[in-house]
């Protein structure tokens, strides 16, 4: 096992698991914990970065977009280490000035996620990040706020994928997730 490999399995084990929530039926998977370790969260933003750097080595990112809210945690770190801008895509009504507005489906009805107009400049390069990807309905609207924005987005990044639930079909650029939970 690589060293890579061994830290994502460490990683992996610190995940809260929490069968029954929000809902029976549902098992929450908790990023929490590997914040609340410094080495944890050291090793989860360090992996991030390298695989960044490595997979769009030549074409680096000049903006991290993070979704509301988990990816607040991690975009702002990793655009700073790669010495790009950190723009966040929040729920409705919560950021001022105009923005571009998408609306996605959630399992009981919709919401809307919006981002400033003047956050992404057309052409500029972007990677999303966010904890977790399950039906894809949040990633994918983040994908069409940057596209309303003319920008382009490289990649899709998460801590954890459920890849049962095929989200990563409804994203417009490749996907990573250091974990794959088992359904």
């Amino acid at each position: 096992m690589s060293s890579s490999q061994s830290s994502v399995a460490h990683l992996k084990s610190l995940l809260g698991v929490h069968p029954g929530f929000p809902k029976e039926g549902i098992t929450f998977l908790d990023i929490f914990p590997l914040l609340r370790s410094p080495i944890a969260f050291e090793t989860l933003i360090t992996h991030f970065t390298h695989h960044i750097l490595e997979a769009h080595a030549g074409s680096a990112p000049d903006v991290i977009v993070g979704l509301d809210a988990r990816g607040f945690l991690l975009g702002p770190i990793i655009a700073l280490r790669l010495g790009a801008a950190f723009v966040p895509v929040r729920k409705s009504g919560k950021l001022p000035g105009e923005n571009f507005r998408a609306t996605y489906a959630k399992e009981y009805g919709e919401d809307v996620f919006e981002m400033a107009k003047d956050a992404i400049k057309p052409g500029q390069k972007v990677i999303v990040i966010d904890d977790l990807i399950a039906t894809g309905g949040s990633a994918a609207a983040a994908g069409e706020l940057i596209k309303q924005s003319g920008g382009k987005t490289l990649e899709y990044l998460f801590i954890v994928s459920l890849p049962f639930l095929n989200g990563d079909k409804k994203l417009d650029a490749p996907s990573y997730a250091m974990i794959e939970a088992e359904d």
